[in-house]
């Protein structure tokens, strides 16, 4: 069965230039890591359950904001790992270091029999195309493309 992630792509405009608010995920695994390791704000959902609702429910529990606004659905990419993530993007603004996550639980060290909790994600922070073409996951590079093609294109609401 195939796995399922929802989530929303945050983007303001800054001194002409498009940024997008990426997520870096927290726990001992990704400690170290920064290249091709950041995300778009998501999470894994149901069968069943309504990729956008899943998408906001994410969105929030990964930032502790609440997503508003109009939102443009960037559609669906397959990973490298098989999950299918449906994503949109909203124009907004946030100071990253605000940003509260949600725990996780995890036995480590592993092997140790001694379980700690850590944020799902440890940080955020806001990069214009370029650069968060080479912080995020390859897998996710293309809800960046998308979003760039629809801004170039016109297609996103005046403010």
């Amino acid at each position: 069965m195939t796995k399922l992630s929802a989530g929303f792509l945050m983007f303001r405009r800054s001194q002409g230039a498009v940024e997008v608010l990426l997520v870096h995920p927290g726990g001992p695994f990704w400690e170290k890591k920064d290249l091709a390791s950041w995300s778009l704000p998501k999470g894994e959902y149901p069968e069943g359950e309504e990729a956008f609702a899943a998408a906001m429910r994410e969105f929030e529990e990964e930032t502790g904001i609440r997503p508003e606004g109009q939102f443009i659905p960037l559609g669906q990419i397959r990973q490298p790992s098989g999950k299918l993530v449906t994503a949109w993007a909203f124009e907004g603004d946030c100071d990253p270091a605000t940003i509260k996550s949600n725990l996780f639980s995890m036995e480590w060290p592993k092997g140790s029999g001694r379980m700690q909790e850590f944020p799902e994600i440890d940080r955020g922070g806001w990069f214009t195309l370029a650069v968060a073409r080479r912080k995020i996951l390859k897998g996710q590079v293309g809800f960046l493309d998308r979003l760039a093609e629809h801004l170039e294109l016109g297609k996103l609401f005046v403010p």
